[in-house]
């Protein structure tokens, strides 16, 4: 009985995977703001018939009470932890805003040196480098132009996961009565030197992971031609039954 259940439970989530309609949604996901796209992520969208396999799983090994606890703390760890699977498109958005927030700030910082004021520059870094920050900023611009509270605009900028550390120098400067600019330049400058850190730690780990897999590859052969034929010769050399 518990394996017709899962059985069913896994048909269903394969044909509703696959079935136009499912692929449709997908395809129409990508034309819809990115709130809307993150909704339609494979794993959040397959997170009920997941949790309950989990369930059936943890039920069908040890049955009984203590099979159906197993099985319910089993669908709970999953539902949690396909909840906060990080889709492909957030993904994707979130390393474009850490790639990118360096120069937008740097070309920010530029702006007000130059003697424009906040909104404005807001506005060219969003003309000027287009994607997830260039809507950021953009979004920014359009509050500030409404007429928002710049101080609780850049607060609630500190709870923005990437854009955190723009958020926190505005505050930093508008609380402290110190010049926006070198606060921004001086971020800027941070920012740099922090991607440039991470990069070259990337390429340290690519060598260290590189070296793994020759490893592997050069070990047997050199155990073949260099251990075995010494340790051939080495018996061959011994009379043992002389």
């Amino acid at each position: 009985m518990m394996q017709l259940f899962a059985a069913v439970l896994l048909g269903s989530a394969v044909w509703w995977l696959c079935s136009p309609s499912a692929r449709l949604r997908v395809v129409v996901s990508t034309a819809l703001p990115q709130a809307e796209r993150e909704q339609a992520s494979l794993l959040l969208r397959l997170r009920i018939p997941l949790s309950a396999l989990a369930f059936v799983a943890g039920w069908a090994f040890l049955g009984g009470l203590p099979g159906m606890a197993v099985g319910a703390l089993a669908a709970g760890v999953s539902w949690r932890v396909l909840g906060r699977a990080e889709s492909p498109t957030r993904r994707r958005r979130r390393e474009r805003l850490e790639a990118d927030l360096p120069w937008g700030v740097q070309l920010l910082g530029s702006c007000l040196i130059a003697g424009a004021a906040v909104p404005s520059s807001l506005r060219t870094v969003a003309d000027a480098i287009p994607g997830p920050l260039g809507d950021e900023f953009g979004l920014l611009h359009h509050r500030l132009a409404l007429g928002e509270d710049p101080v609780q605009v850049w607060r609630e900028l500190c709870d923005h996961d990437q854009l955190r550390p723009l958020g926190r120098a505005l505050v930093r400067a508008q609380e402290s009565g110190t010049p926006v600019a070198g606060s921004i330049q001086a971020l800027a400058d941070e920012l740099r030197a922090r991607r440039r850190a991470a990069v070259e730690e990337r390429a340290r780990s690519v060598d260290v992971k590189a070296s793994a897999p020759l490893g592997v590859c050069f070990l047997p052969a050199f155990i073949l031609l260099g251990v075995v034929p010494m340790v051939v010769g080495i018996f061959s050399s011994l009379r043992l039954f002389g």
